[in-house]
């Protein structure tokens, strides 16, 4: 399995440091400290002061999406968690239309949820950990409505992927919920032009891959070693299911995960106080692609957020895959495996460790 170079936290002093007898290295670290806040929450220091600065503030907040997950979804969803953790369903949307048709996404009509994890942050919100689900996963999809109000039934054996695009987001998260047990507390969606060009506004992300990686689907093309990747590479890496593995989409679940914590911890040392140009055309970049749930949907509610999870190390964060078995109708497709899957989810309802049982996936597309 390839695995990524996490970079080490910048330690560059952001301005504002005091000079003389008070400028301390302790001084140094709290402002370094203070640099590495998460972007959205330095997109509000930065831009919020003065009548250009609000002009963009207001540009940037304009930006960002947000769906009403309560109202869509209505009263049939799992109690809020009695502890202080969140979780966090986040999709990456594999969109065919407008900025997404050039990038080598296929030629599928409609949009799917390419990319599904399900974070869960403990109380305290020290360490995350992350939950991907298989896009070819069976499922029962709940009565979900659409977004003109009508109905839609449940139905069985549904590929997970394919949610999206039939019924809408918030029949995702229902539909995650149900399988769950667990009330997602807030939801967030990128789309593939998005991911691109935040890449290539954070500069590219660095990630070593053990093997070499030929893929003439997803146009990577990568020799063992360290890279330093732009957005469309960025794009094809996380796409990339032909050059490992025995070719299936778990295989590159691997590639997803190492990924998202290089992303994460990219944009953690950057240093963004001391380059509000270079802040404003990430965060430019983000909101744009950025789809929320309605509580999240302003740059105040985000920057909040940003801050409260300023404590969690992506470097720490744990990946998992779900556990599944292959369908033994269909060997295409896969299916939760049990107990695994129900320990798993009990583990992270209970804010308790979880088991190394829960995490075995009699299915792993042929990746170790």
């Amino acid at each position: 399995m390839s695995h990524v170079s996490t970079p080490q936290n910048d330690t560059s002093a952001p301005p504002g440091n005091p000079a003389g007898a008070g400028g301390t290295e302790r001084g140094r670290k709290g402002s370094r400290r203070i640099g590495r806040k998460i972007l959205l929450g330095l997109t509000v220091l930065v831009l919020a002061a003065g009548g250009t600065g609000y002009w963009l503030y207001s540009d940037l907040d304009s930006n960002i999406k947000g769906i009403d997950l309560d109202k869509a979804i209505g009263d049939d969803r799992p109690e809020k968690l009695p502890t202080s953790g969140q979780n966090i369903l986040i999709l990456g949307s594999d969109s065919r239309a407008g900025a997404n048709a050039a990038l080598k996404t296929g030629h599928v009509s409609g949009a799917r949820s390419d990319t599904a994890l399900v974070m869960h942050i403990p109380e305290g919100r020290k360490k995350a950990v992350a939950v991907s689900i298989p896009r070819d996963t069976l499922v029962t999809r709940p009565e979900c409505a659409r977004a003109d109000g009508s109905k839609v039934p449940s139905a069985q054996r549904v590929m997970f992927n394919s949610i999206y695009s039939q019924v809408g987001s918030a029949c995702v998260v229902k539909t995650v919920e149900k399988i769950t047990g667990i009330r997602m507390d807030h939801y967030m969606e990128i789309d593939f032009a998005g991911f691109k060009g935040l890449v290539d506004a954070i500069g590219g992300v660095t990630v070593t891959v053990d093997k070499d990686i030929h893929d003439s689907s997803s146009g990577l093309d990568l020799t063992a070693g360290t890279h330093r990747l732009d957005g469309t590479q960025s794009l094809e890496f996380v796409r990339t299911r032909h050059g490992i593995g025995d070719g299936s989409d778990l295989g590159r679940i691997g590639l997803q995960q190492q990924f998202m914590t290089a992303l994460l911890s990219e944009i953690k040392k950057q240093d963004l106080l001391g380059s509000p140009t270079k802040t404003y055309k990430i965060a430019d970049s983000l909101t744009q692609a950025l789809t929320t749930d309605s509580d999240l949907a302003s740059l105040p509610a985000l920057a909040e957020f940003g801050r409260s999870m300023n404590g969690v190390d992506p470097s720490t964060m744990e990946t998992i895959m779900l556990p599944v078995a292959y369908d033994k109708v269909d060997p295409n497709r896969v299916v939760a495996a049990e107990p695994q899957a129900s320990t798993l989810w009990k583990a992270l309802r209970a804010d308790s460790v979880i088991p190394e049982s829960a995490k075995k996936s009699p299915a792993h597309g042929g990746s170790s």
